[in-house]
C-alpha cells in the first residue's frame, strides 16, 4: 500500500477526532472536524455511525495512531515488535518509541507546521542531529541528543512562521527544550506516558495485535 495522498481532513472526520494533520488550520473555525462532524462519503451526512465490533474497535484505534504519526502498516507493525520486545507495558513503549521519532520531534519543537512537513525537512537534509546530517524521519532520538535547523535552512519562510505559531499548538512539550532564536533544541530526556497527551488507547492496539 503506498503513502495516502489524499485529503487529511477526511482522515479526521473518518476517525471522528482531530489528528492535527493539517498544520494551523487544524487550530482554526476552518477545521473539517469542526465544521463537518461527520464520517466522509455520501451517507456520512445522514449521521448514522457504524455500531463496531470488539475488533472493529480495536482496528479503529490502530488506524488512528497509525495516521497521527503517519506510518504505514508495515512501519507501525514493526515498531509495534520493537515495542513488545523491551521491557515494560508493550503499548506505553510503543507510543515513547512513536514520539521518540525524528520526524516526531521537530514537529513537537516547533520547527514545522505539521507531521508531513517535518518529515520533508528531515528527508530533504535540512536537519542536524549532534553536528550530522539526518535524512531518515523514523531514526530514534536519545537524551542529551542536540537538534538544529541547518544554517542555509533557517531563512526558509515556513520554519520561520512555524516557529511564531508553536505556542498556539501547545508549547514544546517537558521532555524537550528549544532555543528558537538558534533554531536549536536538546533531547532532555524520554517522553513519559503521562507526556502523552493525545487521546489514546494503546491497550486496544496490544489485543488487536495479540490475537
Amino acid at each position: 500500500m503506498a503513502r495516502y495522498t489524499g485529503s487529511v481532513c477526511r482522515l479526521c472526520r473518518r476517525e471522528g477526532i482531530k489528528l492535527f494533520l493539517k498544520g494551523d488550520r487544524c487550530y482554526t473555525g476552518k477545521c473539517a472536524q469542526e465544521t463537518k462532524a461527520f464520517p466522509p462519503g455520501q451517507h456520512g451526512a445522514g449521521g448514522r455511525r457504524i455500531k463496531h465490533s470488539e475488533y472493529g474497535i480495536q482496528l479503529r484505534e490502530k488506524q488512528k495512531v497509525k495516521r497521527m504519526y503517519g506510518l504505514l502498516e508495515k512501519q507501525f507493525f514493526l515498531t509495534y515488535k520493537k515495542a513488545s520486545s523491551k521491557k515494560g507495558k508493550a503499548g506505553e513503549n510503543l507510543l515513547i518509541l512513536l514520539e521518540r521519532r525524528l520526524d516526531n520531534v521537530i514537529y513537537k519543537m516547533g520547527f514545522a507546521r505539521s507531521l508531513a512537513e517535518a518529515r520533508q525537512l528531515v528527508k530533504h537534509s535540512h536537519i542536524v542531529v549532534n553536528g550530522k546530517k539526518f535524512n531518515i524521519p523514523s531514526a530514534q532520538v536519545c537524551i542529551d541528543d542536540k537538534i538544529l535547523v541547518r544554517a542555509k535552512s533557517q531563512k526558509i519562510a515556513s520554519i520561520q512562521s512555524s516557529l511564531d505559531s508553536a505556542a498556539r499548538r501547545g508549547g514544546v512539550p517537558a521532555w524537550l527544550s528549544v532555543d528558537p532564536k538558534e533554531f536549536a533544541g536538546r533531547v532532555v530526556s524520554y517522553p513519559t506516558r503521562d507526556q502523552i497527551t493525545i487521546p489514546i488507547q494503546e491497550q486496544l492496539i496490544v489485543e488487536l495485535y495479540s490475537r
